[in-house]
Formats: structure tokens, sequence, C-alpha cells
């Protein structure tokens, strides 16, 4: 796990978004990259970042596919809260990544059975695309990964959740009253997210201290989802100093960011 630490939120975009573009080349994505993609105000300037490296010649997403985290049951995806059409807005219309090959989780249906058959289908999508390559990420204030809460099965597949109390109190300010969150969700399973070839993690603000702490340097438990993050090969979080700020071994993820440039290959 590489930890990188930002003055700003514009280096925080920066930091990620390079990171991003450098995990595509890193696992194969050539043309026709795979991104797995998360909502939230954590990686809104990421994705304008991409959107820049675009602008520049440096990136192009109009054959890429993406695969969002989760969606909520009950709201149909043509709604403006629903995830579907925040992605729309957030990426596709962002970076020029095609509607069509945007895929999200099933959130209506007739039955829970046919929301239960369509989340492992969803798993294989995934599968049939050749694997995400770079799973982009952000992390509830209570440790939730996508819609993984406290408690979630570290090796879990995309499936119906219920959603915390506290992630409904969080999600409130974008609907009418917390009565009108819903209740339920399809998340793509932490097994489901570890299988992707890079994870980047993107978290900001204060209010993600804690659970950035019990993510990095807390023991791997299903009661901080994101601690799964320490089992992936290849992972970064990126983060700015309210989000570091709990963070014990700062010193040495500084050091360690450096990189091999002043490693010492032999003994003077």
């Amino acid at each position: 796990m590489r930890v990188l630490i930002a003055q700003t939120a514009q280096d925080v975009a920066k930091i990620a978004a390079d990171n991003v573009l450098e995990g595509l080349v890193a696992h194969g994505a050539g043309t026709t990259p795979v991104l797995g993609l998360a909502t939230g105000s954590s990686p809104l300037g990421l994705y304008g970042e991409l959107a820049r490296a675009v602008k520049e010649g440096r990136a192009d997403f109009s054959r890429a596919q993406g695969f969002a985290l989760d969606e909520y049951i009950g709201i149909p995806d043509t709604h403006e809260l629903s995830y579907r059409q925040t992605l729309i807005n957030e990426v596709c219309q962002v970076i020029g990544l095609p509607e069509q090959d945007l895929h999200t989780p099933q959130g209506i249906a007739d039955s829970v059975q046919a929301i239960e058959a369509a989340a492992r289908d969803y798993d294989q999508a995934i599968a049939t695309a050749g694997g995400i390559h770079v799973q982009i990420l952000g992390i509830g204030s209570n440790g939730h990964l996508g819609f993984n809460e406290p408690g979630s099965a570290l090796r879990s597949r995309t499936r119906i959740k219920r959603l915390a109390a506290k992630t409904r109190q969080d999600n409130a300010r974008f609907f009418d009253g917390i009565e009108h969150v819903p209740t339920h969700c399809v998340t793509q399973g932490l097994g489901t997210i570890l299988e992707a070839g890079r994870l980047v993690l993107v978290a900001t603000g204060a209010g993600k201290a804690e659970a950035v702490t019990a993510c990095v340097e807390g023991p791997l438990t299903a009661s901080c989802p994101a601690s799964v993050l320490q089992l992936h090969p290849d992972a970064v979080l990126v983060l700015d100093e309210e989000a570091a700020a709990g963070l014990k071994l700062r010193e040495y993820y500084d050091d360690a960011a450096a990189g091999l440039s002043d490693m010492q290959l032999r003994v003077q």
C-alpha cells in the first residue's frame, strides 16, 4: 500500500489522476481501459484532472468501459439522484467515456431474486470485460468501501446491502430529508473490488481521518471494510493533510513516497 499525502485539494486530484493513468499502463489497459468508478465529492477533482489529460492528448476514454461501484435500490436509473445519472454527469460528460459503455448495478426489478441475479451477472460482466484495470474509490466516515458497510464479508461479491444509519445520514443532504434516502443498495463486494488491477482511493477532510487511520494502520477487520486494501498488491491512497492527520507512521509514508531514487544499492 502506498500512502501519498498532498497539501491542497488540487494536488490530491492531480496525484490521484496520475496514479490512475499510470495504473492503466501498468495493468495493460491499452486503448480499451476498464475503469471502476466511484461517486461522491472525493473523486470529483480526479475526474477533472483526467479530463485535462484527455484535452492534452495524454489519455483517451472514448473506447473505455466503466463499472460503477454501487447503485441505490428503488430509484430508477433515469432519476437525477441515481448513481448512473450522477456518473453520466460527473464522469461520462467530463472525460468522454461513452454513456452506453457505463455499467451500473440494477436497482429496480420485480423481485429481490431478480436483483440478486442481476448482481451476480454484474460480476460476470466485469470478468467478461477483462477485469477492471483501475478502481477509483472513496471511503465512508464509518470505513465503508463502496456500500460495503461495517460487518461486510471481506471476500463478498456484488450483492444487496442495507445502508447503515450513518451512511443514510451522510447522504441525506442530497435528498429532501432522511426519510427519502433509500434503505438498500446493490454494491460491488469487497472481493470484487480486490480483483481490480490497481486501487486508487481518494480521501479529503477531517471527517475521513478516523476511517483512513483504521484503513491504513488498523487491523484487517470487517469493522473497517476499507482495511481490505491492506491485502491488495497495488493500492494507492491519496490524502490531504486533514484526512492524514491521524496516521502515526506519517514520516515513513513521506519517505517512501520519494520512491527509489535515493536507494543505496551498495553499502559504502
